[in-house]
């Protein structure tokens, strides 16, 4: 019998707590401006309200990516970043803050560490999720497999053009669901908006799962509108190119964008 994901787990998720109110997801990506700059951005993004840290593994070939995180992407790379040197990122900061880590990264570095070093590394350090855009949900058994082993939830994604898999993905997801927006200019456009509340819809159909809507860097008034439907916000791109204009003195500014978007999802 072909292998099937129920999506029963033999282990308790560990984001419900960030969800008790509208999440904020704070994205950067490690090694960008240096690896210890890095992590004084994620305790500074912790300290300002962020309730979950989703860090950017590097690589050469980032292709879901818009141009911001793809040249933050090609610094890291430059600086010789690479998978332990995020995992010695994560083990640091964890002796100060427990809040619950999620990895953005593609198949190949995965693939090429292995996988299941991989996932034992991450329950090691503490990384509670793994995204992973260019795995199709019908081709991850392999992965599933080590990722239920160490208790690693695989967070699926779901964007605009997956409308005939929604319900498909969502029924078993674990830790939380991440929904593309569709296109960079969807804050000028209404008939996005009510596109994202359809996936949105289609999604708390099969799933109970918290679902987070990925931004580039939304205004305040979209992220009021979207905290009505969806129980969180990543803006992917806005830490990122604060970061990219600022380098090593970003700290101030990070601090203010991560507090000015938790307002704005109150």
């Amino acid at each position: 019998m072909p292998w099937q994901d129920t999506g029963v787990k033999k282990y308790m998720s560990k984001f419900s707590e960030a969800f008790k109110n509208k999440a904020f997801v704070g994205f950067l990506t490690a090694g960008d401006p240096d690896i210890e700059t890095s992590g004084e951005y994620i305790l500074e993004m912790v300290r300002s309200g962020a309730d979950i840290i989703e860090i950017g593994i590097p690589f050469s070939d980032p292709i879901a990516e818009g141009e911001v995180i793809q040249a933050s992407t090609q610094r890291a790379l430059k600086n010789g970043v690479n998978l332990d040197k995020v995992f010695s990122l994560v083990s640091q900061i964890r002796k100060e803050t427990q809040v619950p880590v999620v990895f953005l990264t593609y198949l190949n570095p995965i693939f090429n560490y292995g996988y299941e070093l991989f996932f034992a590394m991450c329950q090691k350090i503490g990384v509670q999720g793994v995204i992973i855009p260019d795995l199709p949900y019908e081709e991850k058994e392999e992965v599933q497999i080590s990722a239920d082993k160490y208790e690693i939830d695989l967070i699926p994604i779901i964007a605009p053009t997956s409308a005939k898999r929604i319900q498909k993905i969502a029924c078993c997801a674990n830790g939380f669901i991440y929904v593309i927006s569709p296109g960079d200019s969807w804050s000028t456009n209404s008939a996005n908006m009510a596109q994202l509340k359809d996936i949105v819809k289609e999604i708390k159909k099969v799933s109970d799962a918290p679902v987070v809507i990925g931004f580039g860097e939304p205004e305040e008034a979209e992220i009021k509108e979207a905290a009505k439907f969806c129980d969180g916000i990543s803006a992917g791109s806005g830490i990122v190119r604060i970061i990219a204009q600022y380098g090593k003195n970003a700290a101030e500014k990070v601090r203010d964008y991560v507090k000015s978007v938790k307002k704005a999802l109150k």
